[in-house]
């Protein structure tokens, strides 16, 4: 755990994140423009949730050894993994116990001073269904993977963060 806390005040971890980050959403967006599979109101909310980790790591990134940088990079990291695991769950529900009472907006909506779908609509448009499963890995659908990240992510971050309250080693 000394060593966890040490490389925390290092930027190779935030790299790391944002590495992590990249590589989800060129997924994404292969999964989108090359595979041809549209994206949902869902998909595209829990892609902004997986950027709120990347802008995280770059503040991270920025100033590691910085510890109120570092705790700003550590408590936006939690909120949008939390947040994503809470979409990747509404969305699962949403494929696995489909309902006409239950379903997702048919349209993103976004604030109206970042109207992400009109700056990037390549990116952050959606014309999906929610409730359509379009593809399978390992017998998991992309929500259900997208849980298995965001949890992935919180258990990483709760590593982190019990590691930054550990006393240092003289």
């Amino acid at each position: 755990m000394q060593y966890i806390k040490h490389i925390s005040r290092t930027r190779l971890p935030w790299l790391l994140l944002l590495l992590f980050v990249i590589f989800f959403e060129g997924c994404a967006l292969i999964f989108q423009h090359v595979m041809n599979l549209p994206p949902c109101v869902m998909c595209i909310y829990e892609r902004v949730a997986m950027l709120g980790i990347g802008f995280s790591a770059l503040v991270g990134l920025a100033m590691p050894q910085n510890l109120i940088v570092r705790w700003a990079g550590l408590i936006g990291w939690g909120i949008s993994s939390a947040w994503g695991l809470k979409l990747a769950m509404e969305h699962v529900g949403y494929q696995l116990n489909p309902s006409p009472f239950a379903t997702c907006d048919l349209f993103v909506t976004f604030p109206s001073w970042a109207p992400l779908n009109q700056w990037a609509p390549w990116m952050f448009e959606a014309y999906g269904d929610c409730s359509k499963i379009v593809w399978q890995f390992l017998t998991l659908t992309m929500p259900q993977w997208l849980e298995v990240i965001f949890a992935g992510n919180l258990v990483a971050l709760a590593v982190v963060v019990i590691a930054q309250f550990l006393p240092s080693k003289k």
